[in-house]
């Protein structure tokens, strides 16, 4: 049996000075694993980015706002590289929690977590963040809700947008400055959907769960092509991949950072080729998955593919 074999590894060079987009390069040459991946992830990022025809969409889960990652995606926005972005309630309620000024804590992961919520510290990982932080954020969406007409129904995209048109910072800022559409399907399994609930046992407004989908999937019907960014899984990945399932294509470019197996059977940790068998990619569409913390493959993807961009 013949084997092809493909260029040579080469040995990467790390030096002082060098700047992120050098370093991806030199992984590139190295071409092995996930460092290999994340180079590829950058040519793909790249060539959506300079696409002006393809739709850009962002999937965010996980706790990265939390972790400091908000920024990030708030800069994408502001940038105007992100069309759509499609979020998990959880973030969405921990970005309104930094813009109204409230703070995420260094913790650490060796604590008792007993004795934490004694004291009205809630961890995630090695993050601490004070009741007090919720106290504020549940006074600020009551008087944001309290705003909605009575009688009125309205889309989630449309209730993420009146939070973020009262705030300065953050994602939910970035994107109602921009004008960019916010999808959190699964907005109820956060603090800003129980906090919905609450006001809506005394008050009479909607929040449709459907009322999205056509302005989402006109927009997928609209595109030439189409790209996404998928940091994590669950539900804003799968929400963004079945958007092209209506129209006649799938995804022309798609990255995905993960930290889960496929093995497993999950969508969070599922291949970009399972989801070409299903036609959510298009047969030629260029696609790569990068393992590991987000925390650490986001700021390099991002900050390597910019400075390809400003070349």
């Amino acid at each position: 049996m013949t084997f092809k074999y493909g260029e040579a590894v080469q040995q990467a060079q790390v030096r002082p000075g060098m700047t992120v987009g050098e370093l991806v390069d030199e992984l590139g040459k190295a071409g092995a694993y996930n460092g290999g991946s994340l180079w590829q992830a950058v040519n793909i990022y790249e060539r959506m980015l300079r696409d002006d025809e393809a739709l850009k969409f962002f999937g965010l889960s996980g706790a990265m706002v939390p972790g400091g990652m908000g920024g990030i995606v708030a800069d994408l926005i502001g940038r105007g590289h992100i069309d759509v972005l499609v979020s998990t309630g959880a973030n969405l309620t921990h970005d309104v929690i930094e813009a109204i000024g409230c703070h995420h804590y260094h913790g650490t992961a060796q604590v008792s977590d007993a004795e934490l919520c004694e004291e009205g510290v809630n961890r995630i990982y090695d993050i601490f963040l004070p009741n007090e932080a919720f106290i504020r954020f549940e006074e600020f969406l009551q008087d944001v809700y309290s705003s909605l007409p009575e009688g009125s129904t309205v889309s989630i995209s449309e209730l993420l947008g009146r939070l973020g048109e009262r705030l300065d910072t953050g994602i939910l800022a970035a994107a109602a400055k921009a004008g960019v559409p916010i999808y959190c399907p699964a907005i109820q399994d956060s603090m800003i959907g129980l906090q919905y609930w609450l006001f809506s046992q005394t008050h009479k407004v909607t929040v449709s769960a459907f009322a999205d989908m056509p302005g989402l999937l006109d927009r997928c019907f609209e595109a030439e092509r189409a790209g996404a960014i998928l940091v994590g899984g669950g539900v804003p990945k799968n929400y963004i991949l079945q958007s092209k399932l209506m129209t006649e294509s799938g995804f022309d470019y798609a990255v995905q950072l993960t930290g889960d197996r496929p093995d497993l059977g999950g969508l969070s940790g599922a291949t970009l080729e399972e989801a070409r068998s299903w036609g959510k990619l298009t047969g030629e569409a260029t696609a790569a998955t990068v393992y590991g913390d987000a925390t650490i493959n986001l700021p390099l993807l991002v900050a390597a593919t910019l400075e390809r961009l400003e070349r």
